[in-house]
């Protein structure tokens, strides 16, 4: 298993940016998808963006789709999520989280994903 520690979060205007990141521990960081979700008060958790272990491979939620970049740098053991354009509908608490999945579902859910950070809180005001 592997320990996530996100950072970043904070409360930005709409329209502005912020960028995420999340520190892993352990030596394999390599071998996991990594993906970051989000839950805001009252609705379910959502699969923001995934990214494959090289990189090679993304996916974006279609509300999120040319705004937010999903990176990796395994040689730092991050994952990072550059938000931009924000709006009041992206307010919600951004989790970290690794998958140990060896091939690619159809569909990203939380339930592909074992490991998770504690969360960090992200606020667009109007």
């Amino acid at each position: 298993q592997v320990q996530l520690v996100e950072s970043g979060g904070g409360l930005v205007q709409a329209g502005g940016s912020l960028r995420l990141s999340c520190a892993a521990s352990g030596r394999t960081f390599s071998s996991y998808v990594m993906g970051w979700f989000r839950q805001a008060p009252g609705k379910e958790r959502e699969a923001v963006a995934t990214i494959t272990w090289t990189g090679g491979s993304t996916y974006y939620a279609d509300s999120v789709k040319g705004r937010f970049t999903i990176s990796r740098d395994n040689t730092k053991n991050t994952v990072y999520l550059q938000m931009n354009s924000l709006k009041p509908e992206d307010t919600a608490v951004y989790y970290c989280a690794a998958s140990s999945v060896k091939w690619v579902p159809r569909t990203w859910t939380p339930e592909n994903f074992g490991s998770w950070g504690r969360g960090t809180q992200v606020t667009v005001s109007s």
